[in-house]
Order: structure tokens, then C-alpha cells, then sequence
């Protein structure tokens, strides 16, 4: 009895060994990719929810917003362009008003050491022009004159989860590529270690149709990460590229990351720009218009704005190649270091 139990325990203890050994030879031919070089194009073998938690946590939130001051002139004042300065817009301007404009976005801590912290996000999120210029439009002359003018008083740049409130400054804006370095100085120094994105920049170039990307932003103040697929690698010289990840406000400067050989090998390919949209104006009352007060059968007489909406079309994402973020950085390494930002380690340079 105890030899014929033997004799089984020998033969389940064979079974196991032929049946890994087997899963092993099954496991090499269904995944011949993971070791070629290239970025992978199927889905994570394994878990990598812990690096990519540690990722996030260099992704951060950030609110830009711009305050105006804006003067306003009636319809027959014929004033042009040229002819605006102090004096006459103390004469001629019939009302002032103060308004407001905003974006919010994703940036990426790229370095911090004892005095400095600096993010990568799009240009598009923190650029807000100093001067702007509405026109009326004569019918006959084809004429424009000027209808309102409105100065930018002040602009905040606030990133969430940073020490001294979170107010940060622009260091380089580059509005043809839509890329954005933001810097802050401390006034002392932190009292919690400041996370890093520490993985290589990648080449986009490289990618391919199909190529599996992971994306991490803020889409409507919330962290998300999402994945995608790249389509139309290499749309131009520079190695553009699009992915059918959702996209929501709130996603432009999230981080795109490729896998080269297998998890955790994170590749940061590009940051997502925008996504394809529907542009049209509609004609709306004040925002503080009461509609419970409103009766739908009657004619509105009140105060009407023309009103900028955008309708997203989800599933087409652009995204700036990695190629044009090394580029820019490589350009101005002069510049950051004369103001006290040492990018070496993020672009991979000693």
C-alpha cells in the first residue's frame, strides 16, 4: 500500500514538472515579441499597477487662470487699432468690465532637488494673451474698429500637491510645438521628498501601428490612466503620432507611455495634446440669468453673449512626440541652466 502511494505521489510530481515545462514552451511561442527591442503591441503579460502608481504620483493637476481688465466703446466711435492708448481710452471707453479666463490641465514633475521643482505640461493650458482686441465689422467698407480691448492684469499657475501654496511660474513656452516648462523656487526647503518621473524618454519614432500606450492625466479634475493604441505613427518628420484613448478636458499634458520588452520597462513616448472636436457659437444669457423666472412663450428682451462651445469627438487623440520634447530641451539647456534648472538627467545627457 505505502509503495503503490509512492508511486502516485511520483507520477502527480512528474505531471506538475511536464505540465510547467509545458506551460513554459507555451508561453515562449505565444509571446515571441517581448524580448525583439521593440515597443509592445499586445496587452501586459504581468502586474504593474505599483510602477504605474508610482508614476501617477509625479502626474499632477494643474488651474491656469488669467484676470482682465476691459474697456469697451460704442459702435459709431470709428476707433482703430492705432489709434488706442491711455488717453483715449480714458475719453472714449463707455464701460469697463473685469472677466476671467481659464484652463486646467496635466503636468509631470521631470526635477526637484532642494530649491527647485520643474513640470512638463502643454503650452495651450498657461498661455493667455496679454492683449486682447474685438472688433465691429462695417458691412460696407469691409472696416474693423475696435469694439472692446481688454489687458491681462495678473495670471496664476497653481499645481495641486506642492509645498508653498502650489503657485508656479512659467519658464519656457514654445506656442508651434505646445510645450510648456513650468518652475518654481522655493524659499525653503521641502519637508517631504518630492517624487520624479525617473523613466527614459523613448523614441516615438519607433512606434508602430498597434503599439500599446498607457496615458495618465487629469480628465475633469480626476486622475485617470487610461491605454490606448497608436494609429498614423510617424505623421511627420518628427514622429507624431495618434491614439484612440478617451480624451477629456483636463488630459492635455498627460504622459504617454510605451512598453519596450515587457512591464515595467516604461518609455515616455510624448505628452497627449488634443483631441478632434466640433467647433460652433451659440447665443446665451449671463451666467446668472434665473431661468426658473423665464417663460418659454415669451420673446427674450434681457442681455445675450455669444458663447464658444467645443464638442469633443472622442477616440482620436494627438499626442507631441517625445522627439519634439527632447528637441526643445536639448535647444534651450543654456537658457534653464543660466536660470538654475539642470535638465541633463531627464533627457539622458551626463
Amino acid at each position: 500500500m505505502k509503495k503503490f502511494k509512492a508511486i502516485i505521489f511520483l507520477s502527480f510530481v512528474l505531471c506538475l514538472i511536464s505540465f510547467f515545462s509545458c506551460t513554459k514552451r507555451i508561453y515562449n511561442v505565444v509571446y515571441p515579441t517581448l524580448i525583439d527591442g521593440k515597443y509592445d503591441t499586445e496587452f501586459p503579460y504581468r502586474n504593474c499597477s505599483q510602477q504605474l502608481k508610482k508614476i501617477g504620483e509625479t502626474v499632477k493637476l494643474i488651474n491656469s487662470m488669467a484676470y482682465y481688465k476691459c474697456f469697451l466703446f460704442p459702435n459709431d466711435s470709428k476707433i482703430k487699432v492705432k489709434d488706442i492708448n491711455n488717453d483715449l481710452i480714458k475719453k472714449r471707453a463707455v464701460e469697463e468690465i473685469f472677466y476671467h479666463n481659464s484652463a486646467s490641465g496635466t503636468a509631470t514633475i521631470i526635477l526637484s532637488d532642494n530649491s527647485r521643482i520643474s513640470l512638463l505640461t502643454c503650452a495651450h493650458i498657461v498661455d493667455f494673451p496679454d492683449t486682447v482686441i474685438k472688433y465691429y465689422k462695417e458691412e460696407i467698407n469691409k472696416n474693423l474698429f475696435v469694439q472692446s480691448v481688454a489687458f491681462k492684469e495678473r495670471q496664476v499657475n497653481y499645481v495641486t500637491g506642492l509645498p508653498e501654496v502650489g503657485e508656479i511660474d512659467i519658464l519656457l513656452l514654445d506656442q508651434k510645438l505646445d510645450i510648456a516648462v513650468l518652475g518654481k523656487k522655493f524659499t525653503s526647503v521641502p519637508e517631504k521628498i518630492i517624487p520624479i518621473f525617473n523613466y527614459p524618454l523613448g523614441n516615438a519614432k519607433d512606434l508602430e501601428w498597434g503599439s500599446f500606450v498607457y496615458l495618465i492625466g487629469y480628465p475633469r479634475g480626476y486622475k485617470m490612466i487610461t491605454k490606448g493604441i497608436v494609429s498614423n505613427p510617424n505623421r511627420d518628420k518628427n514622429g507624431a503620432f495618434m491614439i484612440d484613448a478617451p480624451f477629456n478636458r483636463g488630459f492635455s499634458g498627460g504622459i504617454v507611455l510605451a512598453v519596450r520588452d515587457g512591464v515595467p520597462n516604461f518609455e515616455i513616448v510624448g505628452i497627449a495634446k488634443s483631441a478632434a472636436a466640433d467647433y460652433k457659437y451659440i447665443i446665451t444669457p449671463s451666467e446668472d440669468f434665473d431661468f426658473s423666472e423665464y417663460e418659454d412663450h415669451f420673446p427674450f428682451n434681457g442681455d445675450i453673449y455669444v458663447q464658444h462651445m467645443v464638442t469633443i469627438q472622442y477616440g482620436v487623440t494627438y499626442v507631441i512626440p517625445v522627439e519634439s520634447i527632447k528637441n526643445l530641451f536639448k535647444k534651450n539647456q543654456k537658457y534653464f541652466i543660466r536660470n538654475g534648472y539642470n535638465f541633463s538627467s531627464f533627457i539622458g545627457e551626463s
